[in-house]
């Protein structure tokens, strides 16, 4: 799409993108979907960071979402090295496919390095990121929680060439939430029934 605007996300923005974050990832990655939980939360948490977070338009319609939070690599000597991390990345399922993703990921990127972040980092797909130019994070000696580095977790420097090995420390927002929380939320939208799907990476 040509006719992309970009802005601020805005307070009276916050459950129409909630409504998208839903429907850009139901039955995606699992049956039914938290992320739309995840944005909502992700907001009044500490390690948000709201000069990031952006909506596309098409016309008045809002059609996409990114946000970021504050993330760290967690070096082997326990020097913690501040990243950022972006996610959810949402985009409507009329607008898939159509350049609105890549729209919010590239305006998003400029800002997070004219902001001075020094690297970001992601968990998403291998064959979609690195047009962006992100790197495998083994790459770099970064791994997850559990000393992992699969294909999905990719990373970027901003400000330097290379970034630290270590582990990469995400916000609490995306290990806190229960079943429990997702069910309650989701009572507050209309019913969707939830569908268990070839490749999906989750029971």
């Amino acid at each position: 799409m040509n006719n992309v605007l970009i802005r601020p996300e805005q307070p009276g923005d916050y459950r129409t993108v909630e409504e998208l974050t839903r429907d850009a990832f139901w039955d995606v990655y699992k049956p039914g979907c938290d992320e739309h939980l995840v944005a909502h939360r992700l907001r009044s948490h500490p390690d948000f960071i709201p000069e990031l977070d952006f909506v596309a338009l098409d016309g008045e319609r809002i059609i996409g979402n990114i946000m970021y939070s504050r993330a760290a690599i967690v070096q082997p000597d326990g020097t913690r090295f501040p990243i950022v991390i972006f996610g959810p990345l949402s985009v409507h399922p009329d607008y898939q496919r159509r350049g609105v993703g890549s729209a919010l990921v590239r305006h998003s990127l400029e800002q997070a390095k004219a902001m001075g972040f020094a690297g970001v980092a992601l968990t998403g797909s291998p064959d979609y990121y690195p047009r962006f130019g992100f790197r495998p994070g083994r790459d770099f000696g970064i791994t997850d929680a559990e000393g992992n580095s699969s294909d999905y977790l990719m990373a970027m420097p901003l400000a330097a060439d290379a970034l630290p090995a270590g582990v990469l420390t995400e916000s609490e927002v995306f290990f806190s939430i229960t079943p429990a929380d997702v069910e309650a939320f989701d009572a507050t939208f209309p019913p969707r029934e939830k569908h268990r799907l070839p490749g999906q990476l989750f029971g």
